[in-house]
C-alpha cells in the first residue's frame, strides 16, 4: 500500500477526529463513524495510524539541546491543584534575565509535542514555563487517549488556577525580567483568553484557536495575538461576538485567520500540521512577545 499523504484523507475526517479529540463522540462512535471513509485502498487502521500523533519523528528540539537548561519543577497553585509540576527552560548563554512566556498545553496534559514548544519559546530568547494541569493525577499518562480522559476529571477554573499560579511563579523567578505573556493551544488557547481576563498585569496573550470569554471582556489589558484555522468551525464560529466586544472595549488585538488550515494546525506531530501556516504563526507569536515584553 502506498504511503499515506494529507490530501488523501478527506476534509470530514479531519473534522471527525477533531470531535474525538475534544470528547464529542466515544472512541467507539470515531471509529465506526472511520469506517465510512475506508475505501479506495484506506482502512480504518491506516487512516487512525496517519491521523494520531508522532512524539518519536516529529520532535523539533530534543530533551537535551545543548542550547538549553531545561528541568522539571514544581510550584505552588493554593486555589488549583495544590502543587503543579512544570518543565523550565530557558538559553544556556542568557547573561541577563529574560522576559516569561506559559505555554499552555491541549485537552490532553504535558505531552512531548508542547514541551517542545516550550523549549521552542527558549530558544528564541525567553525563559519559558509549560505546567501540566495534570499533575494532581499523577501527571501526563504517556498516551493522548488516557491525557484526555484524565484531564476532563479536573474542574477548567481549578486548572485556570493552575497556569495563573504559573504566571506568579515566572514572573518572580530570579533569572525573569518580571515581564510574562501567555501562549496555548485548543485548550490553552482559551487559557490565554481567560488569563487576559483574569491576570491585570498579563504582559502578552497569545491564543491559538481558542475558546473566547463571554463575560468580563471589558477587564482585558494585554494585548491580544488570535490565530484561526479557516477550517476550524467549531472554534471560530464565536470569534465574531468576541471581536465584536475586543472593538466595543477598545481593546488592543490581532487577529489572523490562515486559509485551508485545521483546527490544530501548529501541532507538527499530527497531519493536521499545516507547515506555512504554523510557522508564520509562530514568526508573528515570536516577534509579538519581543515587542510586548521588552
Amino acid at each position: 500500500m502506498k504511503k499515506l499523504k494529507k490530501e488523501d484523507i478527506k476534509q470530514e475526517v479531519f473534522d471527525l477526529y477533531d470531535d474525538y479529540a475534544h470528547n464529542r463522540v466515544s472512541r467507539r462512535l470515531f471509529l465506526d463513524k472511520l469506517s465510512a471513509y475506508a475505501v479506495g485502498g484506506l482502512t480504518v487502521g491506516s487512516m487512525l495510524s496517519f491521523i494520531s500523533p508522532d512524539y518519536v519523528k516529529k520532535i523539533q528540539i530534543k530533551q537535551d539541546d545543548s542550547n538549553l537548561k531545561s528541568e522539571f519543577i514544581t510550584y505552588n497553585s493554593p486555589k488549583g491543584g495544590g502543587v503543579i509540576k512544570g518543565l523550565l527552560s530557558k538559553p544556556v548563554a542568557a547573561k541577563e534575565k529574560l522576559p516569561g512566556i506559559i505555554v499552555v498545553h491541549e485537552n490532553r496534559g504535558l505531552n512531548p509535542h508542547i514541551e517542545d514548544v516550550g523549549r521552542r519559546a527558549a530558544l528564541a530568547g525567553f525563559i519559558s514555563l509549560a505546567p501540566d494541569a495534570l499533575t494532581p493525577l499523577g501527571g501526563y499518562p504517556g498516551t493522548d487517549d488516557e491525557g484526555r480522559e484524565l484531564q476532563r476529571k479536573r474542574d477548567k477554573d481549578e486548572m485556570l488556577q493552575d497556569f495563573i499560579a504559573a504566571y506568579s511563579y515566572l514572573k518572580n523567578h530570579p533569572d525573569c525580567t518580571g515581564k510574562v505573556g501567555v501562549v496555548g493551544f485548543c485548550f490553552g488557547g482559551w487559557i490565554s483568553n481567560m488569563m487576559a481576563v483574569e491576570v491585570s498585569n498579563l504582559g502578552a496573550s497569545v491564543p491559538f484557536y481558542g475558546g473566547q470569554p463571554t463575560e468580563n471582556i471589558e477587564k482585558i489589558k494585554a494585548p491580544l495575538l488570535l490565530h484561526f484555522g479557516e477550517l476550524d468551525k467549531r472554534v471560530n464560529e464565536g470569534w465574531p461576538d468576541y471581536e465584536a466586544a475586543l472593538k466595543k472595549y477598545g481593546k488592543d488585538y490581532t487577529a489572523y485567520i490562515y486559509k485551508n488550515a485545521n483546527h490544530g494546525f501548529h501541532n507538527d506531530t499530527t497531519p493536521r500540521y499545516d507547515r506555512e501556516a504554523a510557522e508564520l504563526a509562530w514568526q508573528r507569536t515570536i516577534v509579538f512577545f519581543k515587542k510586548h515584553l521588552a
